[in-house]
């Protein structure tokens, strides 16, 4: 057995700007409200090899992994991995976006599909796991909806005769 996930949202605003703000990694403890560490670790034009730390757990423990993101922007795709697994055998993360009409013109569909196992000796099994994931990867995709839809209007002000 092994885990998926799929999770989507709209963001009110343009594809260009939703890409850079969810790819500028350094930023992403603004972003994501989970986080409160990245480091990047390696970084080539399209590529990156980063830390992340998350903030204490209801237990207090803090969990720290290492991810690779290679990012296509062309066809507007990230293709993830975690590169120390932890309790997982692997963790796989396809970004994808989107242009999509929205009320206020056109907006950006944001989707995550997440495809995981855990390990034997993990504290959670896939089942649970993909519960946990499709419990907070929506609170994650609104934090960073709303912050990038403040960021769009105060772009947006700045521009207005």
């Amino acid at each position: 057995m092994s885990g998926h996930t799929e999770n989507e949202i709209v963001i009110d605003a343009d594809l260009d700007l939703v890409w850079q703000m969810t790819n500028d990694l350094a930023h992403w403890t603004e972003l994501f409200t989970e986080y409160a560490s990245v480091e990047i670790i390696e970084q080539s034009e399209n590529r990156f090899l980063f830390r992340l730390t998350m903030y204490p757990d209801e237990q207090g423990q803090v969990w720290s992994w290492v991810s690779e993101r290679t990012l296509d922007p062309t066809n507007h795709r990230v293709a993830a991995h975690r590169v120390e697994t932890g309790p997982f055998e692997y963790m796989n993360i396809a970004w994808s976006y989107e242009k999509v009409p929205t009320a206020t013109g056109t907006g950006t569909l944001m989707r995550w599909v997440q495809d995981f196992h855990m390990k034997p000796t993990a504290p959670a099994d896939d089942e649970w796991m993909t519960g946990n994931l499709n419990k907070n990867s929506p609170v994650q995709m609104a934090a960073i909806r709303d912050k990038v839809e403040m960021a769009a209007r105060a772009a947006s002000a700045l521009t207005r005769p």
